[in-house]
């Protein structure tokens, strides 16, 4: 099956809806913590966003957000559950990163938690390295940060 991704921003209702599922799977997985993540994860103010289609249905999404001059961070990156398994993350993580560096961005961040093995496991296999925790993760516990030279 072909995945199409679309280039958008957060406006755009179906990146909305993925995003919405992201959440709800967040607060199952980190529980307590869910509150103290959220804040962070707003995505009103988001111009590069990502959609991954399957057969015309919105199934995966991702964005970028300024971190630094020479920095992106990856935010929102999601696969609804029937679609896992089927390499949509790696694709999305993927064009992200094409689309990165076509903005001139030299590096990627971002920050993943404990209880979502399956991302840690892609970005290990993306080439992402764990790095210190920054920002507004430095001392929490449940957070791995990790860092890609594009």
């Amino acid at each position: 099956m072909m995945v199409r991704y679309i280039r958008t921003d957060s406006s755009n209702a179906d990146f909305i809806e993925l995003v919405r599922l992201l959440d709800m799977d967040l607060a199952i997985r980190d529980g307590d913590d869910h509150s103290f993540y959220a804040q962070f994860n707003k995505t009103h103010l988001l111009s590069q966003a990502l959609v991954a289609y399957m057969n015309n249905e919105p199934v995966g999404c991702g964005a970028l957000k300024a971190f630094d001059p020479e920095t992106m961070e990856v935010k929102r990156m999601y696969v609804a559950d029937p679609y896992r398994r089927m390499g949509i993350a790696r694709g999305v993580l993927g064009e992200l990163e094409k689309w990165a560096a076509e903005l001139g961005v030299i590096h990627l961040v971002l920050e993943t938690g404990k209880n979502q093995p399956e991302a840690i496991n892609l970005y290990n296999r993306s080439g992402y390295q764990v790095t210190e925790n920054y920002g507004q993760y430095i001392g929490i516990e449940n957070s791995i940060c990790f860092r890609k030279t594009l």
